[in-house]
């Protein structure tokens, strides 16, 4: 068995309670000779996008909310909750592709779908920065 460090050794795990029972996972059309050591990186790298997108599916859901009541009680009329909607759409998209790159058995697919959910998931971000200035800037100006 080929050594790639102590994070890449088959059956190693940060947390002591799964030692001994994590494998890494092959990808289809590997063996253990030609892995690349980047592989691991990425699937972490998916398994954030994956919990972090689906995290702000609900953050978006919560504003939503807020900004339905805030228009209720009178203080402002924005745009904002609806584009919220859209931004949430981006959010969870990027969640599914990234789950689905997580369950491809094959390493091309997984990469280009990793590239396709963090690409969404970046839009979504900067849409959401967006988002906020003008909730901010139509809740500081008067009506």
């Amino acid at each position: 068995m080929m050594s790639w460090g102590p994070s890449y050794q088959s059956g190693y795990c940060l947390n002591s309670r799964f030692r001994g029972r994590s494998k890494l996972v092959i990808m289809e059309g590997e063996t253990n000779g030609d892995r690349d050591p980047n592989t691991h990186l990425e699937q972490d790298i998916c398994i954030h996008i994956f919990t972090v997108s689906s995290a702000m599916v609900g953050v978006c859901l919560t504003v939503i909310g807020l900004i339905r009541v805030v228009i209720t009680l009178g203080r402002a009329d924005t745009l904002a909750d609806d584009f919220l909607a859209g931004d949430s759409l981006l959010f969870l998209v990027s969640c599914l592709l990234s789950y689905w790159a997580l369950r491809s058995r094959s390493a091309h697919r997984m990469h280009r779908l990793e590239r396709v959910a963090d690409t969404i998931f970046i839009i979504a971000m900067i849409g959401m920065v967006i988002i906020c200035a003008l909730i901010t800037y139509n809740i500081s100006v008067p009506p």
